[in-house]
Protein backbone atom coordinates (compact mmCIF):
# COMPACT_ATOMS: atom_id res chain seq x y z
CA UNK A 1 0.00 0.00 0.00
CA UNK A 2 1.57 3.25 -1.14
CA UNK A 3 1.87 6.31 1.62
CA UNK A 4 1.34 9.58 0.14
CA UNK A 5 1.69 12.75 1.69
CA UNK A 6 -1.98 13.31 1.74
CA UNK A 7 -1.70 11.21 4.84
CA UNK A 8 0.36 13.62 6.79
CA UNK A 9 -1.73 16.21 5.76
CA UNK A 10 -4.91 14.46 7.02
CA UNK A 11 -2.76 13.29 10.42
CA UNK A 12 -2.30 16.80 10.92
CA UNK A 13 -5.58 18.09 10.68
CA UNK A 14 -6.84 14.98 12.90
CA UNK A 15 -8.91 13.36 9.58
CA UNK A 16 -8.77 10.56 8.00
CA UNK A 17 -7.39 10.50 4.56
CA UNK A 18 -11.44 9.41 3.72
CA UNK A 19 -12.19 12.52 5.45
CA UNK A 20 -10.25 15.01 4.44
CA UNK A 21 -9.66 14.59 0.95
CA UNK A 22 -11.84 11.75 -0.32
CA UNK A 23 -11.26 12.24 -4.10
CA UNK A 24 -7.56 11.71 -3.72
CA UNK A 25 -5.23 8.50 -4.92
CA UNK A 26 -4.92 7.63 -1.35
CA UNK A 27 -8.65 7.36 -0.41
CA UNK A 28 -9.04 4.96 -3.11
CA UNK A 29 -6.53 2.97 -2.15
CA UNK A 30 -8.12 2.73 0.83
CA UNK A 31 -11.57 2.22 -0.33
CA UNK A 32 -10.43 -1.08 -1.93
CA UNK A 33 -9.00 -2.57 0.89
CA UNK A 34 -12.28 -4.50 2.36
CA UNK A 35 -13.18 -5.94 -1.70
CA UNK A 36 -9.61 -7.41 -2.08
CA UNK A 37 -10.00 -8.81 1.22
CA UNK A 38 -13.10 -9.98 0.44
CA UNK A 39 -11.44 -11.47 -2.77
CA UNK A 40 -8.90 -13.17 -1.43
CA UNK A 41 -10.47 -14.60 1.36
CA UNK A 42 -12.53 -16.42 -1.27
CA UNK A 43 -10.01 -17.66 -3.11
CA UNK A 44 -8.10 -19.45 0.09
CA UNK A 45 -10.63 -20.38 2.67
CA UNK A 46 -8.36 -22.74 4.94
CA UNK A 47 -10.31 -26.10 6.09
CA UNK A 48 -9.67 -27.06 9.87
CA UNK A 49 -7.10 -30.40 10.47
CA UNK A 50 -8.47 -33.14 11.83
CA UNK A 51 -7.62 -34.02 15.60
CA UNK A 52 -5.55 -37.04 14.61
CA UNK A 53 -3.29 -34.56 12.27
CA UNK A 54 -3.47 -32.11 15.00
CA UNK A 55 -1.69 -34.92 17.29
CA UNK A 56 0.91 -36.19 14.88
CA UNK A 57 1.98 -32.75 14.40
CA UNK A 58 2.38 -32.02 18.09
CA UNK A 59 4.59 -35.29 18.47
CA UNK A 60 6.47 -34.46 15.37
CA UNK A 61 7.18 -31.03 17.12
CA UNK A 62 7.86 -32.53 20.14
CA UNK A 63 4.80 -30.36 22.06
CA UNK A 64 3.07 -33.86 22.61
CA UNK A 65 4.87 -36.73 23.19
CA UNK A 66 3.62 -40.03 21.85
CA UNK A 67 0.75 -42.20 23.74
CA UNK A 68 0.32 -45.50 23.66
CA UNK A 69 -3.29 -46.73 22.27
CA UNK A 70 -5.21 -48.23 24.83
CA UNK A 71 -4.88 -52.22 24.97
CA UNK A 72 -8.95 -52.16 24.22
CA UNK A 73 -8.83 -50.76 20.90
CA UNK A 74 -6.32 -53.91 19.57
CA UNK A 75 -8.68 -56.63 20.89
CA UNK A 76 -6.49 -57.35 23.68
Amino acid sequence: MPRANIVQHAELRRMTVLEYAPDSEQAGHYRSLPRRSIQRRKASSPTPITMDELEDMLMEHGIMKPVDEPSWQDGR
